[in-house]
C-alpha cells in the first residue's frame, strides 16, 4: 500500500484482553503506514498495539499515550500499570475516570478521541464503548474491528464493522483519498 502520512490513529480496546490477533496485525499496519498511533497508554489492547507499532519498521510515526489518573485523590500520579512500556509519548493527566464513566469530563476518553483523526476500536466494554460513543458525538471516523459482530454487539450500531486487517487497510486508504491525504 502507497499510503503514507502523519494521520493520527486512535486504538481503542479492552484494558484487560489484548486481543493480539487484531491488535498485532493493526500496529504493524498503522506502523508500515507511517501513522502516529494513539491508546489510552494502559494494559490489554493498548499495550498489544503499542507493541507491535513499536516492534514493526517504521520511519515516522510515533506511539503516543494519553495517561490517567490514579484516582481523584491522586491527581498526580498515574494509573498502575500506565503509561505501558510502548508508549514513547506519554501525556499524563488529572482525568481519573474511566468504564461506566467514560464519557464523563473527568475521564480521558474525550481527548482520546478528539486528539485522533480516526478511531479503531477493537474489543472491549464499557470503556471502549463509551470511546465510540464520543467519536460518534465529535464526529470522527470510526470503525470497529474484530473477528466477529458479537464481540462488538453492544457497540453503537451504523459503524463499519471491519473484520479483518485488510478491511481496516481498505477503510483507512478510503478514509484517505476522500479527504485528500488529511481528515481535519
Amino acid at each position: 500500500m502507497s499510503v503514507i502520512g502523519n494521520l493520527t490513529v486512535g486504538v481503542m480496546g479492552s484494558s484487560q484482553d489484548e486481543h493480539v490477533e487484531l491488535a498485532g496485525p493493526l500496529g504493524q499496519l498503522l506502523a508500515d503506514l507511517e501513522f502516529n498511533l494513539l491508546t489510552g497508554a494502559g494494559r490489554g489492547v493498548m499495550t498489544s498495539v503499542s507493541r507491535a507499532f513499536l516492534e514493526a519498521r517504521r520511519g515516522r510515526g510515533i506511539s503516543i499515550g494519553v495517561v490517567p489518573c490514579a484516582s481523584l485523590d491522586a491527581r498526580r500520579s498515574p494509573r498502575a500499570g500506565s503509561p505501558n512500556p510502548y508508549v514513547e509519548l506519554p501525556v499524563y493527566t488529572h482525568l481519573p475516570l474511566s468504564g461506566v464513566d467514560g464519557q464523563h469530563d473527568l475521564s480521558r476518553n474525550h481527548i482520546n478521541v478528539l486528539t485522533s483523526d480516526v478511531i479503531i476500536a477493537l474489543p472491549g466494554s464499557d470503556g471502549t464503548r463509551s470511546e465510540v460513543e464520543l467519536a460518534v458525538k465529535y464526529d470522527r471516523p470510526v470503525a470497529v474491528f474484530a473477528e466477529s459482530a458479537a464481540q462488538v454487539a453492544h457497540f453503537a450500531g451504523g459503524i463499519p464493522r471491519l473484520f479483518d486487517i485488510k478491511d481496516v487497510e481498505v477503510f483507512l486508504a478510503d478514509l484517505m483519498e476522500r479527504h485528500g491525504g488529511r481528515l481535519d
